[in-house]
């Protein structure tokens, strides 16, 4: 469930910073400016971050706000997905933000290879989510997540800044998920695409 503290302080950010791009006037850019301080105020209050950091991840877009894009790869051999493990030991999908130049299966191709050195193909959509609906803890942001389900071409495990290690697991399994990343429900849903002759991709 929702914390409505939290929605409202989202709705004021982004209420504000679209005042503070399309605004004119230099007393209103004050007040606009104002709102999205206490919108990060209320975020920190709320979940116990300092304000600075919120700020910092909150508080430094301009224009329209719109959501960020995550893409996922749910890559697949012999029965068993790869997940990749981060450097705070939790594992997840390989994926991650959408690169401005890239598609989104183009950057789910690249995700791949630079977080497990794998080389894949996509093969089909799976699903479009809204994150804040799936995945805890909640984003001071918007972010549309995309599950692509993927061909593995060859490749393997090369140590990076980002990953430590890479596996391929049965949903009896798992080891612990990064869950802000990828949780058991979706890793579920990726078998079940993989699985199926005929998949209709899933949306919120």
């Amino acid at each position: 469930m929702k914390d409505q503290i939290i929605e409202w302080a989202k709705e004021l950010q982004s209420l504000a910073q679209a005042g503070l791009f399309y605004g004119r006037d230099p007393f209103d850019q004050e007040r606009y400016g104002r709102i999205r301080e206490i919108s990060a105020e209320m975020l920190a209050d709320r979940t116990g971050i300092p304000v600075k950091t919120v700020q910092g991840l909150f508080c430094n877009d301009t224009g329209y706000q719109t959501p960020k894009v995550d893409t996922r790869a749910a890559v697949f051999q012999d029965g068993k997905i790869l997940l990749v493990q981060e450097r705070d030991g939790l594992w997840s999908m390989p994926g991650g933000w959408c690169e401005y130049n890239l598609s989104p299966a183009e950057n789910t191709v690249k995700e791949a290879r630079e977080e497990a050195g794998v080389h894949v193909a996509v093969k089909r959509l799976i699903s479009v989510q809204d994150r804040d609906k799936h995945n805890q803890p909640p984003y001071a942001y918007g972010v549309v997540k995309i599950f692509y389900l993927c061909e593995l071409l060859g490749g393997g495990f090369t140590p990076n800044l980002e990953t430590t290690k890479s596996g391929y697991f049965s949903l009896e399994e798992l080891p612990p998920l990064a869950e802000a990343k990828c949780n058991e429900e979706q890793v579920h849903m990726c078998f079940q695409s993989y699985q199926a002759e005929n998949w209709s991709a899933q949306f919120d």
